[in-house]
């Protein structure tokens, strides 16, 4: 993986949205902390990847570059962080670990942050947000995709969308159909989301333009995995290639590396509306998704 840093001076973006309680996006990492601050703006080569600045919608984007060696052009993956954001020092280490996995496959991997370009901190405790999945989200990713096939190392053609939690959810609601609003660039390749909020999805008969896989463990008490198997059920026969892979006994971030499942309390949403769900490692689960995930993203 070859890491840049570069002397752009960069803002952050996203988070994820939701008015009523019910399954929740969890942090991109939870366990550094959910409160809702602001988040200041990051400095150049902030966490660890090259820092470039993307106009999207409502504001500049700031954004954590990571790029394979070599000249290219190489197919890339827009990441969408969870409702912790991109506001640290550091990319947290789930991050850290699938942009090397990436890089090595021959993917750029784009991390847009939606919430610190917006002078956001974590949204993980905030109900009323104002940037959700299917808007600002949306929006980010479109733009982030945009900012990539603009660049000479990438092929404009094999663009792919990855997100986590609230990251997640904004992946299924920025591949419906309706979604698509502008046509004259080629769109996302293929897309995977991790652990996503579905319930808001299934009501509104969900589908996918491109191949979407969804990846979220059987115990996840945060965004159950029964409503994710409802949508991408009802999505077959209308829809481009659709996919669950449920990993029994796993809870939200599995794909995390050394994180002890933990039970969290007092969080805004989650699967009963108690505020109580856990999280943590799950070895299997993640092994199983640093194959599958890569090998869809290379469709």
């Amino acid at each position: 993986m070859r890491v840049v840093t570069s002397l752009l001076f960069i803002v952050l973006a996203t988070a994820p949205g939701r008015a009523a309680p019910g399954p929740s996006e969890p942090p991109a990492a939870e366990a550094a902390g959910m409160a809702a601050t602001p988040a200041a703006s990051a400095p150049a080569g902030a966490f660890g990847g090259e820092a470039v600045r993307i106009p999207s919608r409502d504001t500049t984007l700031t954004a954590a570059l990571f790029r394979p060696d070599g000249a290219g052009p190489f197919p890339a993956v827009v990441a969408l962080h969870g409702c912790g954001g991109l506001a640290k020092e550091s990319l947290d280490p789930r991050y850290r670990d699938w942009a090397k996995a990436l890089n090595d496959r021959g993917f750029v991997v784009l991390f847009p942050d939606s919430f610190g370009s917006r002078g956001l901190g974590s949204q993980c405790r905030v109900r009323a947000r104002s940037v959700t999945p299917e808007r600002e989200r949306t929006a980010d990713a479109d733009a982030a995709r945009r900012w990539l096939q603009a660049q000479s190392y990438v092929r404009a053609d094999r663009i792919s969308l990855l997100g986590w939690s609230n990251g997640g959810s904004s992946v299924l609601w920025a591949v419906r159909p309706q979604s698509r609003t502008e046509r004259s660039s080629p769109d996302f390749r293929s897309a995977v989301a991790f652990y996503p909020g579905c319930a808001r999805l299934v009501p509104r008969a969900w589908s996918a333009r491109v191949p979407t896989l969804v990846l979220i463990g059987g115990a996840d008490d945060w965004t159950p995995a029964a409503a994710c198997e409802q949508m991408v059920a009802g999505a077959r026969g209308r829809s481009a290639l659709t996919a669950i892979e449920v990993y029994p006994g796993a809870y939200h971030d599995f794909d995390a590396p050394d994180r002890p499942v933990r039970l969290h309390t007092g969080l805004t949403f989650s699967a009963d509306g108690s505020g109580r769900a856990h999280s943590g490692t799950n070895p299997a689960a993640r092994a199983d998704a640093f194959q599958r995930a890569p090998a869809w993203l290379a469709r």
